[in-house]
């Protein structure tokens, strides 16, 4: 049996244009190419293309997917090493719903007053990577894309102590809380207050890389495209990755150029 690609687009949520791509590149040839130039997908592409996904979500860039791929790595073996890692990270995503449901709690008891009077503040950064959003958005996707600033995220991060690592990822979530109340609230994403907060999260950008109006454009759009990166916004408040990505939008076009 075999499956057009719109499909397999439609099965995995994947895009036709993503696996035009992964065709292009050789990561994922359809099985054969009918009339017209459609391409159709057979059990084997369909298990290939599970294996992508998985790597993806694991943060492999397309390179090293392949080459991991194209490896003589008996399957079941890969497999099993997908599962242990993403065992952890299920472990990792309840600590983060913990997390934010104590956050819940504590604000509704406090009738919803300031994030500064939580009892333990350290609370509200449990289940969190150390890592910050925006650099692990770099980590797959900007090795292809932008490969100079993947380099100097790279750098900078390997410049920091762990105590940095945790000050920043607080001020980034911190961050991504006050970016939730401006949407909560209904503020357009073009307003002053939005965007003295995409100038300060250019900023923190900018510790890492710098990036112009189009590159900031496109780490925008990875809010969005990335499920990992939405999801880690969309957790805080449901719609933040699109609210997030379109006052970054704004930024470029009127800061950056």
């Amino acid at each position: 049996m075999s499956w057009s690609i719109a499909d397999v687009a439609r099965m995995s949520g994947v895009t036709s244009r993503t696996l035009r791509h992964y065709d292009a590149i050789g990561l994922l040839p359809p099985a054969r190419i009918g009339s017209g130039g459609h391409r159709y997908y057979e059990d084997a592409d369909l298990l290939r293309l599970q294996q992508i996904l998985l790597m993806r979500e694991l943060g492999l860039g397309l390179r090293a997917i392949q080459a991991v791929l194209d490896s003589q790595v008996d399957r079941v073996t890969v497999l099993r090493e997908h599962h242990r890692r993403l065992l952890c990270e299920r472990d990792r995503l309840d600590t983060l719903v913990r997390t934010v449901g104590r956050t819940i709690a504590e604000l509704e008891e406090k009738d919803g007053s300031a994030m500064t009077k939580i009892n333990r503040p350290e609370n509200l950064f449990e289940g969190f990577q150390a890592s910050s959003a925006d650099a692990r958005a770099m980590d797959a996707e900007a090795r292809e894309r932008w490969p100079r600033a993947w380099e100097e995220s790279r750098q900078a991060i390997q410049g920091m102590t762990d105590a940095d690592q945790e000050q920043w990822q607080r001020e980034v979530t911190a961050q991504m809380i006050r970016v939730a109340e401006f949407m909560v609230a209904g503020t357009p994403v073009a307003d002053p207050a939005v965007q003295a907060e995409m100038d300060a999260h250019y900023r923190g950008v900018c510790r890492f890389w710098t990036p112009d109006a189009a590159a900031y454009r496109g780490l925008a759009q990875t809010y969005v495209d990335d499920p990992r990166m939405r999801v880690n916004y969309d957790r805080i408040a449901d719609g933040l990755a699109v609210y997030q990505r379109d006052a970054m939008v704004v930024y470029a076009g009127t800061r950056l150029g």
